[in-house]
């Protein structure tokens, strides 16, 4: 099974936005808790909608 996969700049831009960057500088995606986690794929998930809908 193929899957788009997020580019790695997508997701520090939007662990920037959600203010979590820090947390994945210093310890990595492992210490991002799991609702930031799901943020994080919600506000993709929403980027990609709008970039169809255009």
């Amino acid at each position: 099974m193929s899957g788009t996969r997020m580019s790695d700049a997508l997701k520090y831009e939007i662990a920037k936005e959600l203010g979590v960057y820090d947390i994945v500088k210093r310890e990595g995606w492992g210490a991002v808790s799991s609702r930031d986690c799901g943020n994080i794929v919600t506000k993709a998930i929403e980027l990609a909608e709008r970039s169809i809908k255009k």
